[in-house]
């Protein structure tokens, strides 16, 4: 393919400085945030996810996870998240992000909450023992909190999936399948899921306003929300333009720099939103 010169890749180019180079990188990355967790150095950055026909009404947060390393410098979920979700380390960082999310909850009694986690923290035992912990001392936090569980994670245990939904509904949790289009979902597991809403990803709503393949496919993905009663937010929305295309086409939320980029000092945390102004 024109490279055959540049590199001997070797056997399935496991040998190759490229293969090499990006090993060595995720080293780096994971002693850095395995560093970093082991001194609680985890906070959330919470971003609005705002209602399409009052824009300046945010239906919930979501709160995001952000690492600080050693030199006080924030990185966020982004930069990690990949390398480290499917090793324990991944779970730590879940357990970590819903401690501080139902922190956050309890504090705030007003205040709708989504939090991320992988579907390979299902059953993991330190988990489940921060949410009822969390869960213990007020019940209504449940019915505030939003798990949000990426589609790849999803499909990599359905089954599992399914029965964890169910078990947490009954307790008032509301679940939402993130990223919904960035893998292959089947949708013959779709239909089991019930999930509460369905995260559009960001990579066909940039610059949606001027792309009609985009548009056809958010649409059809809308429809398919509302066939299974599926709350629809429009994620990575960056500009009044798609804002209004999606508005028009019937998008129940969005979130987005548009709207308001991560903060790890909220509105709620404001004097003048200790004042009322």
């Amino acid at each position: 393919m024109g490279m055959s010169g540049s590199y001997d890749l070797g056997a399935g180019g496991d040998s190759s400085p490229l293969s090499f180079a990006l090993a060595e990188r995720d080293r780096e990355t994971l002693t850095l945030v395995r560093r970093a967790v082991e001194a609680r150095r985890v906070m959330l950055a919470f971003q609005p996810v705002v209602q399409a026909r009052r824009p300046d009404r945010p239906a919930f947060y979501e709160g995001l996870a952000r690492i600080m390393d050693s030199n006080g410098r924030v990185i966020p979920a982004r930069d990690f998240i990949d390398v480290a979700e499917t090793t324990e380390l991944g779970r730590m960082i879940d357990c970590l992000a819903l401690e501080l999310g139902l922190e956050t909850l309890a504090q705030q009694p007003g205040l709708r909450l989504s939090i991320n986690m992988s579907a390979r923290s299902i059953g993991y035992p330190r988990w489940l023992r921060t949410l009822e912990a969390g869960l213990a001392p007020d019940p209504t936090i449940a019915e505030r909190l939003i798990l949000e569980v990426t589609e790849s994670s999803a499909m990599a245990v359905p089954d599992l999936v399914s029965v964890f939904i169910d078990d947490l509904h009954a307790r008032g949790i509301t679940f939402a399948l993130d990223d919904f289009g960035a893998g292959y979902t089947a949708f013959r597991f779709f239909k089991e899921f019930f999930f509460d809403v369905l995260k559009i990803d960001g990579q066909f709503i940039r610059g949606i306003h001027a792309n009609t393949d985009n548009q056809v496919l958010t649409k059809a993905l809308i429809s398919i929300a509302r066939h299974f009663e599926m709350f629809t937010v429009a994620e990575s929305v960056e500009c009044a333009e798609d804002a209004a295309y999606l508005t028009s086409i019937g998008i129940d939320c969005m979130q987005g720099y548009y709207f308001g980029s991560p903060s790890l000092s909220p509105v709620w945390l404001s004097p003048t939103a200790a004042t009322g102004g």
